[in-house]
């Protein structure tokens, strides 16, 4: 199983990014996805989740109309766009399958892509 993030990178507030995270491993299609971020000093915390079929995501209410996730089952790849960022957003940013309770599969994670708020 893996996880490579791309896309991160310093932006100015108000600015956008687009995340990507490609999955090997494992069949795709199968699972739902997660973005998750952990801010300097902080606890990762989760972004968002898209369902298996990617027809429902459900975002943090703090990035709620700012952020779209999306997946492309053909490339086992999720997408994280990220509009109209602030500076509280600066975090390293994974994604992950959404495993089942135990499954060992979740102490996979992969390096992450840092995204940087700031003028």
């Amino acid at each position: 199983v893996q996880f490579v993030e791309s896309g991160g990178g310093l932006v100015q507030p108000g600015g956008s990014l687009r995340l990507s995270c490609a999955a090997s491993g494992f069949t795709f299609s199968n699972y739902a996805m997660t973005w998750y971020r952990q801010a300097p000093g902080k606890e990762r915390e989760i972004v968002a989740v898209i369902s298996r079929a990617g027809d429902n995501v459900v975002y943090r209410d703090t990035v709620k109309g700012r952020f779209i996730m999306t997946r492309d089952d053909n490339k086992s790849t999720v997408y994280l766009q990220m509009n109209s960022l602030k500076p509280e957003d600066t975090a390293v940013y994974y994604c992950k399958a959404a495993w089942p309770k135990g499954d060992e599969r979740g102490d996979v994670w992969g390096k992450g892509t840092l995204v940087n708020v700031s003028s």
